[in-house]
């Protein structure tokens, strides 16, 4: 499995038409998202105080799944996140004394705006959106998830990027004293993520900021994370402290790690198997010790929305 840039694309590595988005599909998404800029009132929601309060008028999305999501606990004591170590309860058990706030989020790069935001002046210009999102991890298990977060497409033309803007890299925080995982040599710290800037700018990509209509716990990433639900769950950094808006693809942690089991781009697809395992069905947590596993759908489901980013790319290649 090796990781083929797109400027390396042949003719007759371009997926068939089935793959492609309908135009109409992705003018009808932007229609929805515009939509929902409309609504005055949630502009400019301020974080709550503390992980008691509940935000204050949420946009209820229409790319939200109609699928029951997982319980409060599933989501907050199952995790990958290895900065605190890589266990699936060891989030939560060794981020309990983290302090996520106050929080800095460093802008630069190719952008009309750049500096650095304290994170409630980086989000209050936003509206803040329920989005109840199916989520896929590489490791054959699912969850559905009902976030709290901002549009990232918002977020982009808000810092104005220019046009040898290609791609937006993310950085989690390095800090080896408040993050025990990151003594351990499991990846090159600190934690690195990126999306072109087509994929940042769908409307499906959010920064989040809550879980369950409060503040996100800090298993979960907080203070702000990526969701990106039509990819594996790997891509979706945690505890981010820097955005870049860079002309070449940046290099992210796991497929610095592993290139032959990671790609850059990560998208959901049941017909690319890990090197390791397959990945054509996958077992939903909660559902039980003896519920059967689920075929894994491409694009994890939101193949309507996304599966236009790829036209040209062979995505067996580019996984």
């Amino acid at each position: 499995m090796l990781i083929l840039k797109s400027p390396d694309i042949r003719p007759s590595e371009i997926t068939s038409e089935q793959n492609y988005l309908n135009r109409r599909l992705f003018m009808r998404d932007a229609a929805i998202a515009a939509g929902a800029m409309l609504a005055g009132p949630a502009y400019g929601v301020a974080l709550p105080a503390d992980d008691r309060t509940r935000f204050g008028n949420i946009v209820r999305s229409a790319f939200s799944t109609t699928e029951e999501p997982n319980s409060f606990e599933d989501i907050s004591t199952y995790n990958n996140y290895y900065e605190f170590g890589t266990g699936k309860d060891d989030p939560a058990r060794n981020s309990q004394e983290f302090e996520p706030r106050p929080w800095t989020v460093e802008v630069s790069g190719h952008a009309g705006k750049t500096g650095t935001f304290d994170l409630e002046d980086f989000v209050q210009p936003h509206r803040v959106e329920e989005r109840i999102y199916r989520m896929r991890c590489v490791e054959a298990w699912s969850m559905v998830i009902p976030w709290v977060g901002i549009p990232l497409a918002d977020v982009i033309r808000r810092f104005q990027p220019t046009s040898n803007a290609k791609f937006v890299a993310f950085e989690t925080l390095h800090d080896r004293g408040r993050m025990p995982g990151q003594r351990s040599r499991v990846l090159d710290w600190p934690y690195r993520e990126g999306l072109t800037i087509a994929e940042a700018t769908n409307p499906l990509a959010i920064l989040a900021v809550g879980l369950y209509g409060k503040l996100l716990p800090n298993a979960n990433g907080a203070p702000i994370r990526l969701v990106v639900p039509w990819k594996y769950g790997f891509k979706g950094i945690k505890g981010i402290v820097r955005m870049r808006f860079v002309e070449t693809q940046p290099d992210t942690s796991w497929e610095m790690a592993a290139p032959n089991e990671y790609g850059f781009y990560a998208n959901v697809n049941p017909e690319v198997d890990h090197p390791r395992w397959s990945q054509a069905r996958e077992r939903r947590i909660g559902a039980g010790l003896f519920a059967q596993k689920q075929p894994t759908l491409k694009f994890n489901g939101y193949g309507e929305h996304v599966a236009h980013l790829y036209e040209g790319l062979d995505l067996r290649r580019n996984f």
